[in-house]
């Protein structure tokens, strides 16, 4: 079976998974004012990122084999979303709220230096302000991998100091307006941000930044008549008062990492992989539906922290046998340390943020601050998957988190 029709078949089986959420819808979301609508609105969109490139590398500064600068892509995107109907429970906590599986095709100014890298990712969005019955002020943001890249290689792509690995991830963040042009169709038009990195799997790792345009057409495939009409007749608010409560999260995630060091002024990467592994435990105070505020406490041991290497002697004649990293004691690579937690509660996923600092530690590359970025995809009442990124000190890349988590004492109502 050729690659095209595997991909094809890919999204279809996908499209049909997520259709067939509203096969049991009424197990799922039992609570719409009006059965005969459905809980589930679904829908495809197709659209355009034209985009700049933010110049954050001397590659894209015009170091690079056509010796002038890097700016403009240019990204196509093919999505599936379901929206929960605005009867429903669900959709009167979270208005707008949808969410789905999307593919983009990107274009760059250099392609037969940077490649022309394929995504797929998960999405979700809602709305952020209704400023007429038709026009709204909507967010979303995307997160998933890449592939397709041309990544650096000495002798094919040597100028290529921004990606080191055919497959990175992608992160997208976008505020657009969305106008309902008719029942099926809407327009959507807005900007974008945009970041692609391997999360120092593998060097380099300068990562690509751009900011888009963002503008599209969605379908809505069983979007009915009176979906604009408010105040219906006998509708009812479905949204039961909150219990306000703590929660515990609990956190063991692991990821592998490159590590450069600086040595006699000049910087040098490990040719070596390194294990990192770590947990949270984390008590969080539900405030409602949407927000989770807490704490964190959060151990690591990272087996690239205090790497080093030494300088030698060669005798006249000899080959150079190049730096060998030594790694120091286990005690210099453990950590444990504190950090603030907020989460934006949705449904099927939570954004979290955390900044903190490690209180016990091993010196040198583990003093500071780190912060924590985190994405919770909900597996079932009490168990999640957790991908997270580790940042040290507002600025320097530290690891990824790819992990598994419990949630006790979950007593957030169900829809």
């Amino acid at each position: 079976m050729s690659k095209t029709k595997i991909n094809r078949s890919i999204l279809l089986l996908t499209i049909l998974f997520f259709w067939n959420t509203g096969g049991v819808r009424s197990q799922l979301y039992p609570d719409s004012v009006y059965s005969d609508r459905p809980t589930l609105i679904h829908r495809l969109e197709i659209g355009g990122r034209p985009g700049y490139i933010i110049p954050t590398n001397k590659f894209l500064r015009g170091e690079n084999e056509q010796s002038r600068p890097i700016r403009y892509a240019f990204s196509s995107h093919l999505k599936y979303a379901f929206q929960f109907h605005p009867d429903s429970r669900t959709g009167q906590i979270y208005r707008g709220a949808y969410q789905g599986i999307g593919f983009a095709y990107y274009n760059f100014e250099n392609s037969r230096e940077i490649g022309n890298p394929k995504a797929a990712y998960l999405f979700q969005g809602a709305t952020l302000a209704e400023i007429t019955p038709r026009l709204s002020f909507d967010y979303e943001w995307n997160f998933g991998l890449s592939t397709g890249w041309n990544p650096y290689d000495y002798d094919k792509n040597p100028y290529n100091g921004m990606v080191g690995s055919k497959v990175n991830a992608y992160m997208n963040v976008n505020f657009y307006f969305r106008y309902l042009l008719s029942r099926y169709f809407d327009l959507i038009y807005g900007v974008t941000f945009t970041h692609f990195s391997n999360g120092n799997t593998k060097f380099p790792n300068a990562g690509l930044n751009a900011t888009d345009i963002k503008a599209g057409i969605t379908y809505n495939i069983n979007r009915q008549v009176n979906y604009l009409s408010q105040g219906l007749p006998g509708y009812t608010s479905l949204i039961r008062d909150f219990p306000h409560h703590i929660s515990y999260d609990v956190v063991l995630f692991g990821s592998w990492r490159r590590k450069g060091i600086v040595f006699d002024g000049e910087p040098m990467a490990s040719p070596d992989k390194y294990t990192v592994l770590g947990f949270n435990i984390n008590p969080m105070y539900n405030l409602g539906y949407k927000l989770r505020v807490g704490a964190s406490l959060d151990g690591v041991y990272d087996s690239s922290a205090n790497i080093f290497t030494e300088d030698y002697i060669i005798s006249y004649g000899d080959p150079n046998p190049g730096y060998t990293f030594y790694k120091p004691a286990v005690n210099k690579q453990l950590a444990l340390g504190l950090s603030a937690r907020a989460e934006y509660v949705m449904p099927y996923f939570d954004v979290g943020v955390g900044i903190g600092a490690n209180l016990l530690h091993g010196g040198g590359d583990l003093k500071g601050f780190y912060q924590i970025l985190a994405l919770k995809i909900k597996v079932t009442r009490y168990s999640f998957i957790h991908i997270g990124y580790n940042l040290q000190n507002f600025d320097t890349p530290n690891y990824l988190m790819l992990g598994l988590g419990l949630r006790l004492n979950n007593q957030h109502p169900q829809h």
